[in-house]
């Protein structure tokens, strides 16, 4: 069975930058080949915020609060889907999870967690001022 596993998060100081990566265990990334990739967070009691998501085109979109400061890419590399954040803010302390739509199928319209059927365990971003 296949599962998305995430990496890269930790403690970092308010402004600075930070990489989150993603993976798959069970199979290869370029075997699985998702259409559509995201990145979403999760404050402990909120519910999980969209925050960037990428196709197998390339085409991304970013939700307004990390336009300009999260980058998120993918390529064939051991881990193939990661997420650059830059110019930390305090409030981006939370869980990111990578997601993933079915194989096979496109980005939604709508860019919310109910469209990712299949979700990482998530790493912990925790930013200190």
């Amino acid at each position: 069975q296949v599962q998305l596993v995430e990496s890269g998060g930790g403690s970092v100081q308010s402004g600075g930058s930070l990489r989150l990566f993603c993976t798959v265990s069970g199979s290869s990334y370029k075997a699985y080949n998702p259409y559509c990739v995201g990145w979403f967070s999760q404050v402990q009691g909120k519910e999980r915020e969209p925050v960037a998501r990428i196709d197998r085109d390339g085409y991304t979109r970013y939700s307004d609060s990390v336009k300009g400061r999260f980058t998120i890419s993918q390529n064939d590399a051991k881990t193939p889907l990661y997420l650059k954040i830059n110019t930390l803010k305090d409030d981006a302390t939370a869980m990111y999870f990578c997601a993933s739509r079915q194989p096979g199928l496109w980005c939604h319209d709508r860019f919310s967690a109910i469209t990712f059927p299949y979700w990482g365990l998530g790493t912990q971003v925790t930013v200190s001022s």
